[in-house]
């Protein structure tokens, strides 16, 4: 037994089998997480699983350095590439975002270790029975949203945080039926 939103597709299985709700503190991971999780906005997950190769080769797979220092020559690049969503909006904000999450290490401090703080390090578990139950956004979505904001970030509203905070496994919202809880 699994979600029922994961059964449309093999890529959205193993998504969702091995990624979803797990907890996940690399960077490089948690980077392509928000960047991916903000591509999606107005999209389908399932449009984004299809393109994260895409995604991975156009971003030198989500290596924060490299991502931090693209020129407007190499967002121009970006915007024809046919791998990824071309929305200029999008892609100003993920490198606007590797720039912010450079700025906090070079402060010494970790992006995960920026995201973990809100929830004292502890993984929410929720305890849900239908997907119908599970929420676009929450209270520490937004908060951690009015947070990235203020910090710099782009394009994070608290939707976009929800399903990052899911994606990195903070909030793991697998359903109490799921073997993959």
């Amino acid at each position: 037994m699994r979600c029922s939103w994961a059964d449309s597709s093999e890529e959205m299985q193993a998504y969702h089998d091995n990624e979803w709700g797990k907890i996940d503190k690399d960077e490089r991971y948690l980077f392509e997480m928000l960047s991916l999780e903000l591509s999606q906005a107005g999209l389908s997950w399932a449009t984004i699983l299809k393109r994260r190769s895409g995604y991975k080769k156009a971003f030198e797979n989500f290596d924060v350095d490299k991502v931090s220092k693209y020129s407007d020559d190499k967002i121009e690049q970006l915007l024809n590439d046919p791998g990824i969503i071309r929305n200029k909006l999008k892609v100003n904000a993920i490198i606007n975002n590797a720039r912010q999450i450079k700025k906090l290490h070079d402060n010494n401090e970790t992006f995960a270790n920026y995201i973990w703080k809100f929830v004292d390090d502890k993984q929410i578990i929720n305890h849900y029975q239908t997907m119908d139950e599970i929420p676009a956004q929450d209270e520490l979505s937004r908060k951690i949203s009015k947070s990235l904001k203020k910090a710099g970030f782009k394009f994070i509203g608290p939707t976009i945080v929800y399903s990052f905070l899911q994606a990195i496994g903070v909030i793991n919202d697998h359903l109490d039926s799921c073997d993959f809880k």
